[in-house]
């Protein structure tokens, strides 16, 4: 039973604690809309996202002035755009025109952004996706609302080493096609390991194919409340600290399952999943560095901040999935420095370097997220970069992702502004020493051992599937040799000795 308590709490957390919904992401299958011939396809496209989201906008702002609570964003993401194009696109040009068509159905139904302009091809590329790829560039210089997102990596099949070098050169290009609008166009393109199928947040959501045709997936955040909570508890030990943490984070999701359920209930589609995400703005207050320096850090990459992020990102997950009766995204803490206060005064105070977000992307929820670097770098550094947060969410069964941004004609030091939620950000150094002839090697890196557990291939012995046969043997001098048998009942196989 909801109390005076609760609802006064709640009002405090919106009005003076930047709590919000982030986003309400509907996911809608092309699958059905897949034509060989051009022009019928993006008919089909076109009319399958008018229909199905003309009232996700409207829904949204209702259910925010009914309640009170603020949801920032209403997107979609749709199937990977590989997938649907391929019969239909054989050239480059042809995919950017399903981008146009995206881009034309988001503007009418009136949402920011919608993700899914994307290829999966962590094993390998087929000729339309790499087609799809190669037309990124052009894609995110032609649109305004479209986004993309490129899976180049798994725990289960390794990575794709020749994606991730076409990624180093597609990143740099994207960069140089949007160049007017300081490389804005890699704002809007993210290259991921381990990619989930329900993510409510762009740049990377897409709709994955084992998803219902139609679903609601919403992203939370409260960055805010989470720092004013753990200013009372300044000084504790750390067990009260994971407490309030978590008692916290079950506030903030418990308001987007409400938002989710009440959105799903009056536009007719399936609930998907709450995203309980930290996502911080760049308004004062509403920042992931700041909680890290309440924990107790001077500067967010000062000794002791990777261990204080792996605290906060698995207390907000302990928190929220009792909230919620589907968890799932990326849920956790995000680090992007363009669109976070706190992390751009730490770079600003040399506390924050490239290489200490890497080392914290291993236990946070995402990546290496909206970080400006120089016009200048090579695209065989980019792919390095890419191929070493691919390695960690490879080996650690985690999503990693990278979303970096080379702003053509500036350096070090500079600035680049790219306004609204994306924030702006100091450009910072990358590390000069050459990975040119690690990235041309090309192929594939294997998945990491403990793979194996997922494989279809490596199965354990059922109960009776092997017979076992005790041998005895005795020898002349008074010795005995004992051994095991076993014969295959699966299998006609000769019995082997273990």
């Amino acid at each position: 039973m909801i109390n005076i308590f609760e609802v006064n709490e709640t009002n405090k957390m919106i009005e003076q604690e930047n709590l919000d919904v982030r986003t309400i992401t509907m996911g809608i299958s092309l699958l059905d809309c897949i034509d060989s011939d051009l022009a019928v396809l993006n008919e089909k496209i076109y009319k399958k996202i008018t229909t199905c989201a003309k009232d996700l906008v409207s829904t949204g702002e209702a259910i925010s002035g009914e309640y009170g609570i603020p949801i920032v964003n209403k997107r979609i993401s749709v199937t990977p755009i590989a997938l649907i194009g391929g019969a239909a696109c054989k050239t480059k040009e042809d995919f950017v025109t399903i981008a146009e068509t995206l881009d034309k159905a988001a503007k009418v139904v009136g949402v920011n952004f919608i993700g899914g302009y994307s290829a999966l091809v962590s094993k390998g590329m087929t000729p339309a996706e790499r087609l799809l790829i190669e037309s990124i560039p052009q894609a995110m210089a032609k649109t305004e609302r479209v986004c993309s997102s490129v899976n180049v990596g798994s725990t289960r099949t390794g990575i794709n080493m020749d994606a991730v070098k076409l990624m180093g050169e597609i990143v740099l290009e994207t960069a140089k096609a949007t160049k007017d609008q300081d490389s804005l166009g890699c704002a809007k393109l993210v290259v991921f390991c381990n990619a989930p199928d329900d993510n409510p947040f762009m740049a990377g959501a897409f709709h994955g194919v084992t998803e219902a045709d139609t679903i609601i997936n919403v992203g939370v955040s409260g960055p805010g409340v989470v720092k004013t909570a753990l200013e009372q508890v300044r000084g504790k030990d750390f067990e009260t600290l994971c407490e309030m943490i978590k008692r916290t984070a079950f506030k903030v999701t418990r308001v987007g399952q409400l938002v989710a359920q009440e959105a799903s209930r009056r536009l007719g589609v399936k609930f998907g999943i709450v995203d309980l995400s930290l996502a911080p703005t760049p308004a004062i207050g509403d920042s992931v560095a700041e909680i890290l320096e309440e924990i107790g850090l001077e500067h967010a990459g000062a000794p002791g901040t990777t261990a204080a992020l792996a605290l906060l990102n698995d207390q907000v997950k302990k928190g929220g999935v009792m909230a919620s009766t589907a968890v799932g995204g990326l849920s956790g803490a995000f680090i992007p420095v363009s669109e976070d206060q706190g992390m751009i005064d730490a770079v600003n105070a040399g506390a924050l370097t490239l290489e200490k977000l890497e080392a914290m992307t291993c236990v946070c929820s995402v990546g290496l997220d909206m970080i400006a670097i120089p016009g200048d770098t090579k695209a065989s550094t980019i792919a390095g970069i890419i191929a070493d947060e691919s390695a960690i969410g490879m080996v650690n069964q985690k999503t990693t992702a990278v979303r970096l941004i080379p702003v053509i004609g500036k350096g070090v030091g500079e600035v680049v502004e790219f306004g609204g939620l994306l924030g702006y950000a100091p450009i910072m150094p990358v590390n000069q020493f050459s990975c040119d002839a690690f990235v041309q090697r090309g192929g594939r890196i294997p998945a990491p051992i403990h793979s194996f557990k997922t494989d279809k291939k490596a199965r354990n012995f059922g109960k009776g599937e092997f017979l076992a046969f005790l041998c005895l043997r005795g020898t002349r001098s008074g010795k005995y040799f004992v051994w095991v048998r076993f014969r295959s009942l699966r299998y006609s196989k000769p019995p082997e000795i273990c």
